[in-house]
Formats: structure tokens, C-alpha cells, sequence
């Protein structure tokens, strides 16, 4: 089995393919379009039996991950963070793309669980919705704070309660108020009111979008008390695939709700694991938190957790990774829906 690893940039690929024992068998490099990624592939036809290893950065790599997997070929992905330790036991010092692409290829030889790449589906229109969404969101509040500074210099006493700025009655009637100022400040406070008012219209487009798509992708997900349409899009998006995981405790790994043991002689203890993917995490938490505001399964979950002993981090801790668990139960019941069809019985 040949291994073929790439470094990939926005204008190119290199190639280096490795045989089992980790040694180069050649080297290539392609331009990063789709007559170069068919170049690779008639390049690396010399070896029968082979595989891709691409790492994990998806903006520079996902165009040449579709086309291969088009193509049927078997395509690996190595996170970023796997590449330091493969370089620094590299014999050959140095940073160069060759090198790169050889540490890609030797990382998915010494790693036997690496997630296999398959082609996007919906939960990348989830992502992208989600991730402009915020964007929005960013802008608008840079423009609410700016807006506050200029309502601050026309009239020190004038008082807008936190996160009123993005409620129609409040703009219109900051718009009557600036109408009577004639200066620059109140010009540009005006516009910005107008631009927050567009921006808000828009963000709640993207929400009830966003709420519409999960209720199909992902309904079962939703009903998870915490777990509002929001929370389950983050959840979707950044899962991507849940198949990719072979089990619960990857998942929670891949989240960092798996508590990482450390053991000191015949005495074995477990630390907070501040790795894994932190949006993930945070969604986790937030699921957390909100059941145990409502008082049900997560609040008597917690509290016999600390009646036998563990502190509340501990507690709350160990409520995460109980909602990672369903969390990922969840996403495959709904993905093996949609996989074979199969209608929803009613609850």
C-alpha cells in the first residue's frame, strides 16, 4: 500500500508518495486546479494499491479532496496538530513542501484511526449559513458600539438599555432623535442606525433559514432539551459527518468532553481536557447549562453526582460528556434516517 500525503496552498499541491515502511518513492508537484488534480491522479496510477492523506486545512484542500473522491480514490485526513512531531522526527531538517507532504503521508501510517473524508453534504449549507450569520452578528455589534459612542458625544444623558440596539421601536426613535441634530456625527450615527436596522432584517432571515434546515437534517437533535435550532446547527456544522467517528468516545474526544486520565503509580486521576474542537465544546456547554436552569434530567443528573462526592465542576463535567453521548446518539439516529429513508414514527 502507497501512501501519497499533499501540502497544499492556494496555488499548488505537492505530492510525496511513501511506501509502508514510510521511505519516498517520488515526489509532485500539481497546480491546485482541476487539470492538476487530474494530473496527480494519473501520476500516482502507478501504484495500484494507494491512498491520499490530506491535511485537515479544508479551505486550501477541498477542492482536490472532492475531486479525488469524485475520481473513487480513498482519501485520509490528518489534523494539523499531528504534523509537529512527525517533522521534528524527520532526519531531514528544515520546512519545505516536499517535507510537508512526506509528514502528511508518515503521520496517516503511524495513525490507524485517521477519519476518512467522504463527499460534503448538507451540513456544509448548515456551516456556511451559520458562519455568515456571524459574521453579521460581529458587524453589527462593532456598528452598535461605534453608534454608541456618537449617541454619547450628541447627548451625554441619553441612556439605551443593553442590547436594545437591535430592536426596531429603539432605532426608529434614535432616528427621530439624531433628525434634530445638524452636524457630521449625527450624519454617520444615522447611517449606522439604518445599516443595524438592515443588518438585523438579514440576520433574522438567516435564523429562521438556519431553523428550517434542522428541523429537516436534524430533528431529533432539536428535541434535546437545551438544544435550541442555533446550538443544533454549530452541532451539525462542526460535526460535519457524525459516521466519521467509529464511536461515543471519539466524539466526545474530538469535542473535549473526554477527561484526559493521568496516572500516578497504582492511583489514577483525570484533568480537564482543554483540546478538541472548542465550538463544539461550546455548544456542549451550553446544552449543559440550560438544562439545568430548566430542573430536569441535567439538574437531578448533577445533583447525584455531588451527592456521591464530586465537586460541582466535577459534576458539571460529567453532565458534558452525558450530553456529548446523547448528542452523538442522536446525530446517527437522524443520519441513518436520512441514509435509508425511513419515515419518522410519531413520538
Amino acid at each position: 500500500m502507497v501512501t501519497v500525503g499533499s501540502d497544499s496552498h492556494k496555488q499548488s499541491h505537492t505530492l510525496v508518495a511513501v511506501d509502508g515502511n514510510g521511505r519516498q518513492l517520488a515526489c509532485r508537484t500539481v497546480a491546485a486546479t482541476s487539470l492538476g488534480h487530474l494530473e496527480a491522479m494519473q501520476w500516482a496510477q502507478g501504484w495500484p494499491q494507494r491512498r491520499w492523506a490530506l491535511e485537515d486545512c479544508r479551505h486550501l484542500s477541498r477542492r482536490l479532496e472532492a475531486d479525488l473522491l469524485r475520481a473513487g480514490e480513498v482519501v485520509v485526513r490528518v489534523a494539523p496538530r499531528l504534523m509537529a512531531g512527525a517533522r521534528a522526527q524527520a532526519r531531514e531538517r528544515g520546512k519545505s513542501d516536499p517535507i510537508d507532504a512526506m509528514a502528511v503521508a508518515r503521520v496517516a501510517l503511524r495513525e490507524p484511526h485517521l477519519p476518512q473524508a467522504q463527499l460534503e453534504g448538507r451540513e456544509r449549507e448548515v456551516k456556511l449559513l451559520l458562519d455568515h450569520r456571524e459574521d453579521l452578528v460581529g458587524e453589527r455589534t462593532r456598528m452598535q458600539n461605534r453608534l454608541r459612542w456618537h449617541l454619547h458625544e450628541l447627548e451625554p444623558g441619553l441612556r439605551v438599555a443593553a442590547g436594545a440596539l437591535d430592536r426596531k421601536r429603539v432605532l426608529a426613535r434614535l432616528a427621530e432623535q439624531l433628525a434634530k441634530h445638524e452636524s457630521l456625527v449625527a450624519e454617520l450615527a444615522t447611517e449606522l442606525v439604518a445599516r443595524i436596522g438592515e443588518l438585523t432584517i438579514r440576520i433574522q432571515q438567516l435564523e429562521r433559514r438556519i431553523a428550517e434546515l434542522m428541523a429537516e437534517l436534524s430533528p431529533r437533535l432539536l428535541e434535546l432539551a437545551g438544544c435550541a435550532a442555533l446550538t443544533a446547527a454549530k452541532i451539525v456544522g462542526e460535526t460535519a459527518d457524525v459516521r466519521r467517528f467509529r464511536s461515543r468516545a471519539a466524539f466526545a474526544m474530538n469535542n473535549g468532553t473526554a477527561p484526559i486520565p493521568v496516572w500516578s503509580g497504582n492511583h489514577q486521576r483525570f484533568r480537564l481536557n482543554r483540546g478538541g474542537n472548542r465550538q463544539l465544546n461550546a455548544a456542549m456547554h451550553r446544552i449543559a447549562i440550560t438544562q439545568l436552569r430548566l430542573n430536569g434530567a441535567g439538574r437531578i443528573y448533577l445533583d447525584a453526582k455531588v451527592a456521591a462526592g464530586a465537586t460541582k465542576k466535577e459534576a458539571l463535567r460529567a453532565l458534558r460528556r452525558r450530553v456529548s453521548d446523547e448528542v452523538y446518539r442522536r446525530l446517527r439516529e437522524d443520519r441513518l434516517e436520512r441514509s435509508v429513508g425511513t419515515p419518522r414514527l410519531a413520538a
